[in-house]
């Protein structure tokens, strides 16, 4: 009988470090609705800054849906690296989620490395589509869990 290994998904490490962009979306394991309270999401945001800051990161973009959340970063030097950053955000934000609402992220994330500068506006675009498409907004402008930690939105759409 033939077995099945499961496919490793995640990039090389490499991959994250230097100058690279890339949209990175992590889910809160069974889809549970936490990102719906101020609170939560500001607290979320301020152990995300940290570890961004820390690696040298860029936010272009962040958009907490209830049971997710979606980013896009860009590494400002050679040394940048994205991969450790999301890792301390997860121990990091995932040991206080866990102790204050019993809710812990999925074990992965969902990453696109960015190819062309082109893509930018299109992925930040679709991102803050995301509570139109589901039904929570009329016009993305109108949820209050989008934004950017390093830009004003009228300055990147």
């Amino acid at each position: 009988m033939k077995q099945f290994t499961r496919r490793k998904h995640r990039l090389e490490p490499s991959c994250y470090i230097g100058f690279v962009r890339i949209t990175i979306t992590i889910c809160i394991k069974g889809r549970k609705e936490i990102f719906v309270k101020d609170a939560v999401c500001n607290t979320v945001l301020r152990f995300l800054r940290e570890e961004l800051q820390k690696e040298k990161i860029i936010n272009w973009a962040y958009i907490f849906m209830p049971d997710h959340i979606h980013l896009v970063l860009e590494g400002t030097e050679k040394e940048s690296n994205i991969l450790n950053a999301i890792k301390m955000f997860k121990q990091k934000s995932g040991f206080w989620l866990k102790h204050n609402f019993n809710v812990i992220w999925q074990k992965s994330f969902y990453d696109h490395i960015h190819r062309k500068n082109s893509e930018l506006k299109k992925h930040i675009k679709y991102i803050f589509e995301n509570p139109v498409r589901k039904g929570l907004v009329k016009e993305f402008r109108e949820y209050k869990y989008l934004g950017s930690l390093d830009y004003e939105i009228n300055e990147i759409l």
